[in-house]
């Protein structure tokens, strides 16, 4: 061969995988600006956000909604959002991830039908939806319906785009949650591979025989990387084995392309520290390392969290030194021009087959009380467990965390000075979302409307595939309040397990003086101290509220913790009807502003004024000096991890003063 015949060191390199930012915010409008840019900026594919009332199936204008359009992704009620959301954005031409669950089949519908008007070859539409309803009863709580009519729908989605969208991945499994819920690797891959097996068992009824190899083949996942890399990266491994045993095995999938673990990754947000943020830039490459390293188990798709998350939503330049990143590592480096680094390397083939040990035992639990979605209750309480563990961990300094348990001081951050580092959504967002929403209303064919919801309504109680009648309906102009209506109607709504038992608990390690602190205040209360944790709004990330109401339960305190989604108005009737001492609050969504303020009003006119609230969540400085001024006593943010300290600050809120007692 020549030297002008040898192929270039570009030539010879692996294709890099796609580069995602996770974005949305605001509105659709605005969202598109900035898909536009990150474009341009040399992103490879999109990921859309969605905010909670979206993900959820409620409309902008709904009581449950207030306070969380745009909060923590784009608000998207009927086509006309969608439309703008990928206005000038080909999508023929995109690959395009929804991070969508409940409300998959109708994000999707809408998708579809913005993808016609564009004149688009639908079959060529490429992308992913997440529908992984499993894991919402688990950990991100953005569940609408039960599981069995939930499992349903996902299926329906899959066997629509099985015979019309064949190029798009109709379920990302997703674990990513699993992890940030406290889930050890072992139940990371056995949670997200016994709900891989729960979706293929019921999609084998929908899809022909001949086509469900295909079918297998486009099933994905969506995958957390931590910073513990080097296990991480075994994970990792581990995941690819063990799905390709299972498809083979279980499934008969003789064609080895159709057992290929596919998956996406975000790594890590759980490990973000609010103390010195900058320290954060370091662990997001670190962990991107795990999913990019190893060639044979390398991600198809990386989005990479800002530095800044555990302060707030990222400003545009904190996406762009994320994407940078990946870039730097696709392309300055020289890992794709190599196969997989640590095939035969010893200890990563014995770490391996022990997480594949661990996964397998779990799994065959999981088995014997009929599968994932059987076993619901039970892996949520593990979840709860597993995460009240590692928090022990930190608090005991036997697992470190720089800036935080270790070296925390520090010089200030530059990062953050001046306008605090993040951007903050404009309240009025809310109201512009609402009045462009009563504008559709008021311009749709209302006939047509209805005809379409009651089509959807009739195919949803017949158990038909719900994909036709919701593109019809997305068509005719429906809301997505209205298809989850339906949606609600027919099934039914649900209340997932929250893995906090009210009853006493024995364990008492490491918490004796704070049991007998409330064992003393409950007998100057002339009860047992009465702890009300409640989570407002839409917000499901319930990971803090239930390692608050667990460690209350394990001080002695009677906890009272019923779950996600309630409103201000039913939080204080709790509080009126239990008899709170103390009220405690977790929002995370930056909903805290009109929801506090809301709910201590009716503390107020209930008669409550005098119950202590405290409130935690991701909560800047100057909101905190707010929420004091509305009476809240306590404001815990991300860097407050020592829950043994909290509890004492409740035990010292409940206590009655003299003049009282």
């Amino acid at each position: 061969m020549t030297d002008q015949a040898k192929p270039t060191a570009n030539q010879m390199r692996d294709k890099p995988w796609l580069f995602r930012t996770y974005a949305g915010h605001s509105t659709a409008a605005k969202s598109n600006e900035l898909y536009r840019m990150n474009l341009a900026k040399g992103q490879t594919g999109l990921s859309v956000a969605f905010d909670l009332p979206t993900q959820t199936g409620y409309d902008s204008d709904h009581v449950l909604a207030r306070g969380e359009v745009g909060k923590v992704g784009v608000p998207v009620c009927h086509l006309g959002d969608m439309r703008a959301l990928f206005d000038q954005i080909p999508l023929e031409q995109m690959n395009t991830s929804m991070t969508i669950n409940a409300t998959a089949p109708w994000l999707l519908s809408l998708y579809i039908a913005v993808a016609e008007e564009q004149g688009a070859d639908v079959s060529k539409l490429q992308g992913t939806v997440q529908n992984d309803l499993v894991k919402e009863y688990l950990s991100r709580g953005t569940y609408i319906c039960p599981p069995k009519p939930s499992l349903a729908m996902i299926t329906d989605v899959a066997a629509y785009t099985a015979e019309k969208l064949p190029k798009w991945n109709p379920m990302n499994v997703c674990s990513y949650h699993l992890q940030e819920a406290g889930a050890t690797p072992e139940q990371e891959l056995a949670f997200a591979l016994a709900t891989g097996i729960a979706v293929l068992d019921d999609l084998k009824t929908k899809v022909p025989a001949e086509g469900f190899p295909a079918m297998v083949g486009r099933i994905s996942f969506f995958v957390n990387a931590g910073i513990r890399f080097v296990t991480e990266l075994c994970k990792m491994r581990a995941f690819t084995e063990l799905w390709d045993e299972i498809c083979l095995e279980r499934y008969g999938i003789e064609e080895e392309k159709y057992r290929r673990f596919r998956y996406g990754v975000q790594v890590n947000s759980l490990g973000l520290t609010e103390q010195q943020p900058e320290n954060n830039v370091y662990r997001i490459l670190i962990e991107m390392l795990a999913v990019t390293l190893s060639k044979n188990a390398r991600a198809r798709a990386v989005q990479l969290p800002a530095w800044n998350e555990a302060l707030g939503l990222p400003r545009p330049w904190d996406q762009q030194w994320s994407l940078r990143m990946q870039q730097i590592m696709a392309y300055e480096t020289d890992l794709l021009e190599y196969g997989d680094l640590f095939d035969g390397n010893p200890a990563v083939a014995a770490k391996v087959e022990d997480l594949k040990r661990g996964a397998r035992a779990e799994l065959e639990t999981l088995d014997a009380m009929g599968g994932a979605i059987a076993a619901i209750d039970y892996m949520k309480a593990r979840l709860v467990e597993s995460n009240a563990e590692r928090i022990n961990r930190i608090e005991a300094e036997e697992t470190i965390v720089v800036g935080v348990n270790r070296w925390q001081q520090g010089e200030p951050s530059p990062l953050t000075a001046g306008d605090g580092g993040i951007m903050v959504v404009d309240p009025a967002v809310e109201q512009d979302q609402i009045a462009r929403l009563s504008a559709w209303r008021a311009a749709r064919d209302e006939a047509a409307v209805q005809a379409a919801l009651a089509a959807l309504r009739e195919d949803a109680k017949a158990g038909s595939n719900i994909m036709p009648a919701s593109i019809a309906a997305a068509k005719a102009g429906a809301t997505t309040g209205e298809w989850a209506g339906v949606m609600r109607a027919v099934h039914g709504e649900y209340r997932g397990p929250t893995g906090v038992s009210r009853n006493p608990s024995n364990r008492t390690e490491g918490l004796e003086d704070i049991r007998e602190a409330v064992d003393a205040v409950s007998t100057r209360l002339g009860r047992r101290l009465k702890f009300l944790v409640g989570k407002p709004g839409l917000d499901g990330h319930s990971n803090g509220a239930e390692q608050i109401a667990f460690r209350a339960r394990d001080c002695g305190m009677d906890i009272t913790y019923d779950g996600i989604r309630l409103t201000p108005e039913q939080i204080v009737d709790k509080a009126v009807e239990e008899g709170a001492h103390v009220v405690g609050l977790s929002i995370l969504s930056g909903s805290h502003i009109p929801l506090i303020e809301e709910l201590m009003e009716r503390m107020r006119a209930a008669g409550l004024a005098h119950v202590p609230v405290v409130v935690g969540g991701i909560i800047p400085d100057e909101d905190a000096v707010r929420l004091r001024g509305f009476g809240v006593a306590k404001v815990y943010t991300p860097k407050d991890f020592e829950l043994n300290r909290i509890m004492m600050d409740i035990v010292a809120l409940a206590t009655p003063s003299d003049a009282a007692a």
